[in-house]
């Protein structure tokens, strides 16, 4: 059976509070064995924890404040954060970044967030996992800040031009391909194929960006089958070839 990495699922969300298990079965049926789970802030550390308790042998934690999550209160955030990475065993830093859809008032703060948590992960070699949501220039002025070789990652969700995505690549990031690739106005379907394969992750970002055909419903792990499918007819290569490079792929950023 094919080994498919989901490097980006909010598992811990209520939205699967009625059927977490049924679903967590339907993605391991389909060959989904490792389920990479982003951090928020510490209202949804315990669901995580949880989680990881559950399913051991699938699920792996990181550990981060997210950009919408970085309020007045952010240095608080922050502090959990950091004591949590100094207290246990993470497998990336993230998600971290910038996020100018919903709110622009704390920019200064999301920036500032953003590099502390870059630090952290560079201390500890861990990658990270960038949010970027209307933020390209604004992310990428700060990778320019403090790119070297200890920076690596996942740009998540990653949706923007050719030229983004060559850029994204140069800071030593793969991108985090889900659902969007699906979308009729996803456009990065149109040029995906001009950029190697060794640069892609998949990833669903569920309950959240479900791929056609479950558009506009609950997003879950399985449906990156539907992900899978996509990156296949673009690439010219079998569903297998990708499920086995993408997940080599995730082994390199991830380190197991």
């Amino acid at each position: 059976m094919m080994i498919i990495t989901d490097t980006h699922t909010h598992l811990y969300s209520k939205q699967f509070d009625e059927d977490r298990d049924e679903m967590m079965q339907r993605a391991i049926n389909e060959g989904v064995s490792r389920f990479f789970i982003p951090a928020i802030d510490s209202g949804y550390n315990k669901a995580m924890f949880e989680l990881e308790k559950n399913y051991p042998d699938h699920v792996f934690l990181m550990m981060g404040l997210h950009p919408t999550s970085v309020k007045e209160n952010y240095l608080e955030e922050l502090s959990l954060v950091k004591e949590w990475l100094d207290k246990r065993k993470f497998y990336a830093v993230g998600e971290i970044g910038i996020d100018l859809y919903w709110d622009k008032t704390f920019l200064k703060e999301q920036q500032e967030a953003f590099k502390k948590q870059i630090d952290w992960a560079k201390e500890k070699e861990l990658p990270i996992v960038i949010h970027c949501r209307e933020s390209f220039d604004e992310i990428f002025e700060v990778l320019d800040d403090v790119k070297d070789d200890k920076l690596f990652g996942i740009f998540h969700c990653f949706t923007g031009t050719k030229e983004q995505a060559e850029r994204a690549i140069s800071y030593n990031m793969k991108l985090g391909i889900g659902g969007v690739v699906t979308f009729k106005n996803g456009k990065i379907d149109q040029f995906l194929n001009e950029i190697p394969l060794k640069h892609i992750v998949l990833e669903t970002d569920a309950p959240y960006l479900a791929p056609v055909p479950y558009r506009g419903k609950r997003n879950e792990s399985s449906y990156i089958i539907n992900v899978l499918d996509k990156l296949a007819d673009i690439y010219n290569l079998t569903p297998e070839e990708i499920a086995a490079v993408t997940t080599r792929n995730s082994k390199e950023v991830f380190g197991i």
